[in-house]
């Protein structure tokens, strides 16, 4: 007599909701989506409560350069999903004054004043230099276009969102101020560069450990804003 072998059970599969969820995700979303499963930051970032992998690039920035201490009011631009807000929250605690925009929504933050709008619309941008009056002393941007898969023409995109995150910068930093951008590399980031050095002491390219090899991604930091 024979004995039939149990079959394994199946193990569930834990999922994880993210802004991309839909049940017609396109390809590259579900490349994405692969990605992130596997992601040693992104699942770190699961197991300390932070929204996305983008925190851990914010706070190798912040532990080279110390941007973001006690006292100073902070921007942060493209916040969706609240990575950055949410590091810097944390670092400032309850007297934080942070301001985020993005035009997707977002869950709260403790402690972070959230707009929803468009960065690109006038009203938006004028809207959020009147939360600004005194001036702010770091202003962040992670915004990005979306990609067309034209990588000139995504580069030409991403230098035109930093010079606008730039302008809102230099009409609202306080003199020793700090900015930071990410920009997708392409040629022209070089030029972008050099006009940064005649506003600000320091300018350097920074490549978090947090932040793929193989992305074009790359984050400007300039320091000491000279008013």
């Amino acid at each position: 007599m024979t004995t039939a072998t149990a079959k394994p059970k199946k193990k569930k599969i834990q999922k994880h909701n993210t802004k991309f969820e839909n049940k017609k995700l396109s390809t590259s979303s579900r490349r994405y989506l692969e990605r992130q499963a596997g992601d040693v930051w992104s699942e770190k970032a699961r197991k300390e409560g932070y929204r996305s992998r983008a925190a851990y690039k914010i706070a190798f920035i912040d532990d080279k350069h110390n941007l973001i201490r006690a006292g100073r009011k902070v921007v942060d631009l493209g916040a969706a999903p609240g990575g950055w807000s949410q590091y810097a929250a944390r670092k400032l605690g309850s007297k934080a004054g942070i301001i985020a925009l993005d035009k997707l929504e977002m869950e709260t933050v403790n402690n972070v004043t959230f707009i929803q709008g468009d960065f690109n619309d006038e009203a938006v941008f004028e809207h959020l230099l009147t939360l600004c009056p005194d001036g702010v002393d770091v202003v962040l941007s992670d915004l990005a276009p979306e990609t067309s898969g034209v990588a000139n023409l995504d580069h030409l995109r991403s230098i035109q969102l930093c010079e606008m995150a730039l302008d809102f910068a230099l009409r609202t930093l306080r003199p020793g101020g700090d900015f930071v951008c990410k920009i997708f590399m392409g040629g022209e980031e070089k030029k972008f560069m050099e006009s940064l050095r005649q506003h600000f002491e320091k300018s350097k390219f920074e490549k978090p450990e947090a932040s793929r090899a193989e992305s074009k991604e790359v984050f400007i930091v300039a320091t000491g804003f000279k008013g």
